[in-house]
């Protein structure tokens, strides 16, 4: 089986995410029931949603606060999952509770595995 790195992208606002405490409890039902049928299928790996706060190295700085896309798109949490095919990820994904959000998006991308030797 291939492993996929899906990255959640969802807009926020200057100072944090966009979705508020309250939105983000009433989506959980959702985002457990999506996980959880990922992972009764023995095909998840690990998740996790995402603080707000980062840090942003590159080689001549660092500096405070997310990297965000012109339209204050920004990761905010990321799931990998192994499966035969794409098209499997690409399924799971248009039901994913992130794409209720304006200018929200999941962004599949296959993992190469390191060599061992």
């Amino acid at each position: 089986m291939k492993e996929y790195l899906l990255l959640f992208r969802n807009a926020s606002s200057p100072n944090g995410y966009l979705a508020s405490s309250q939105d983000m409890a009433e989506d959980m039902p959702r985002w457990q029931s999506w996980i959880g049928g990922i992972a009764m299928q023995g095909k998840l790996v690990h998740t996790a949603p995402m603080e707000y706060a980062a840090s942003l190295v590159s080689s001549d700085a660092v500096t405070s606060g997310p990297h965000k896309e012109s339209n204050s798109v920004l990761v905010a949490g990321f799931l990998i999952c192994k499966t035969e095919s794409l098209e499997e990820v690409q399924e799971w994904s248009k039901t994913c509770p992130i794409l209720k959000y304006p200018h929200s998006s999941v962004e599949i991308r296959p993992l190469i595995p390191f060599p061992i030797n």
